[in-house]
């Protein structure tokens, strides 16, 4: 059955936004699943960086980050309503700024996995800087070498090179762990998680109902984040494709809770429901940088493969004292980096050098330009609360509200 250009149109656009929508839709996911992770006394500080980071990142991509990834034109002025691509040869399928909401959603999404890592020690205004930088200019660099196909320093095609990435494994969670894993060793662990003799004191998170419920968000608003990265639904073949993310996406998720819940009582001797979140998460980082070859089998198996490594990352990262409240270079970066290296598995079409090319090269410039940032604001305005600050909770000092006030210190 032949499909009208017009409509086509109309039904990949629509298919576009509502798949933006549930991306968007993560931002909440990720605001319940850090304030669950950290104690009471730093609730308020976590959700007022999710709120604001996301609207930082719609606002930096609109003024220079979709420019520098895609060439949009500073400010949008090349996103108009005729349904202009920017490519001559090709008609769009679907409208320009379909496509900017599209965009704009992941970078929030990459930003939002530095939120919880330096969760609970840093200062709200440092962070919202490095929002600004990380979502203007860091990530739309590497997204231009990689979803763009740039050369990267006028040296190579990650493309050419036998680079895949289909959602962003690599282009959106590694890239979001490097900035955070950068943040981290500069900012150093919270106080009283590590003993000076290399005892780790662990601190549990206050409401583990609201980090399952971020969990469970974040699962549903994944299917937009691997499904819409189809980028069609208006033929045959891609509804097809459509379904076959989606039920990849889901069996990966799957594989990743059971195996993360099974390896946490083998090693452990409970059913640590934290690891078992973390083994959702990482089931879908792991199976997004190629989510439409596999079988379902493979994607359970692929995202057990990713729950079994977040929970030996996590161990292993506690170890070398890298604090990370919520987990979260582990499942989006380690994890991240499984995503790539298994994509050649399924898809002739890449390769493991070019899947370890792209690797080191989103690593290398993340952490390394982030470093570089976070140097920089800590010497202009400091990055971490004093002492008395982190003991008190940062609710206080950084956003004068607590987020239950009839549960913790009862301030007046």
């Amino acid at each position: 059955m032949e499909i009208t250009f017009e409509l086509g149109y109309a039904l990949d656009t629509f298919y576009f936004l509502i798949c933006g929508a549930l991306v968007m839709w993560m931002a909440a996911g990720f605001a319940m699943l850090e304030a669950g992770l950290v104690r009471a006394k730093n609730t308020t500080e976590i959700l007022t960086k999710n709120v604001a980071l996301f609207a930082i990142a719609c606002t930096m991509y609109m003024i220079c980050g979709y420019d520098i990834m895609y060439g949009g034109g500073i400010f949008l002025d090349g996103i108009v309503a005729d349904g202009a691509t920017g490519i001559a040869e090709d008609p769009a399928t679907y409208a320009p700024s379909a496509d900017f909401f599209f965009q704009v959603v992941f970078v929030a999404t990459a930003m939002s996995i530095v939120s919880g890592a330096v969760a609970e020690r840093m200062k709200l205004w440092a962070f919202l800087l490095f929002a600004v930088v990380m979502t203007g200019f860091i990530y739309p660099m590497e997204g231009a070498w990689t979803w763009n196909g740039d050369a990267v320093f006028g040296m190579y095609v990650l493309g050419d090179m036998g680079f895949s990435d289909f959602a962003g494994s690599g282009i959106v969670h590694m890239a979001g762990a490097s900035a955070a894993l950068a943040g981290v060793l500069i900012l150093g662990a919270r106080k009283g998680k590590y003993t000076a003799d290399g005892k780790i004191n662990a601190i549990p998170g206050s409401n583990l109902p609201l980090a399952t419920l971020g969990t469970f968000i974040l699962w549903m608003g994944w299917f937009g984040f691997n499904g819409g990265s189809v980028l069609a639904t208006a033929t045959v073949e891609s509804a097809n494709s459509v379904a076959v993310v989606f039920m990849n996406t889901n069996a990966a998720a799957a594989g990743g809770t059971i195996a993360a819940l099974l390896l946490a009582r083998i090693m452990f001797g409970k059913a640590d429901l934290t690891m078992a979140l973390n083994g959702a998460l990482a089931g879908l980082v792991a199976i997004t940088a190629e989510p439409s070859t596999p079988t379902a089998l493979q994607a359970t198996l692929f995202g057990a493969l990713g729950g079994l490594l977040v929970v030996f990352s996590i161990v292993a990262l506690d170890k070398m004292k890298i604090d990370d409240p919520v987990g979260a270079i582990s499942v989006h970066g380690t994890v991240g980096l499984l995503g790539l290296l298994l994509v050649p598995v399924t898809n002739s079409d890449s390769t493991f050098s070019g899947q370890l090319l792209g690797a080191v090269t989103i690593f290398v410039w993340v952490f390394v330009t982030s470093l570089v940032a976070w140097l920089v604001i800590k010497a202009i305005m400091g990055i971490r609360v004093s002492e008395e600050e982190e003991f008190d909770g940062v609710d206080m000092s950084e956003c004068g509200l607590e987020a239950y006030p009839d549960f913790t210190s009862g301030r007046k």
